[in-house]
């Protein structure tokens, strides 16, 4: 059985990293598989923070790039629960490169994970409910049932 009931800023994250040439291509471009990796990692924090045990990913929507990110750069990944059912929550993540010496932000992906909480033997577990506490909360979780029914209606 799932713990009590538990607000969204009890597991909001923003996660920072500077990109080094370890994280790049020969051009110079951070990896796209090492941005996505932040993200699915930043999600599973704020997964594990809300359901209090083991998560896995479940899905993952649409992680388009729309900015490349360079070594050097201030990558921030900003991640939020937006849904909670019985036993997956969706995630809202946004990613942001900062030129540090400039201190210019570019906003350079956004993605919606999904995770599911599972025990020991790997089987699902019921999380506990969501809180939602402001209007923007309030905002995301509506357009999160959307886009949940449409992800039932594709399997």
């Amino acid at each position: 059985m799932a713990a009590g009931p538990k607000p969204v800023s009890a597991s909001r994250l923003a996660l920072s990293q500077v990109m080094t040439p370890l994280d790049a291509n020969v051009s110079g471009n951070v990896h796209g598989g090492n941005i996505m990796k932040l993200a699915d990692e930043a999600a599973g924090v704020v997964a594990i923070r809300h359901s209090g045990g083991n998560v896995v990913t479940a899905t993952v929507d649409r992680f388009d790039f729309h900015a490349p990110v360079y070594v050097g750069n201030l990558v921030t990944v900003k991640a939020s629960l937006n849904y909670v059912g019985r036993t997956s929550m969706e995630i809202g993540v946004r990613v942001e490169a900062e030129d540090l010496r400039t201190g210019k932000k570019t906003h350079t992906n956004s993605c919606y994970i999904t995770m599911v909480a599972i025990d020991a033997n790997g089987r699902p577990v019921e999380v506990p409910r969501l809180i939602l506490e402001t209007d923007e909360d309030r905002r995301r979780n509506r357009a999160a049932i959307l886009r949940v029914q449409e992800r039932k209606k594709g399997k």
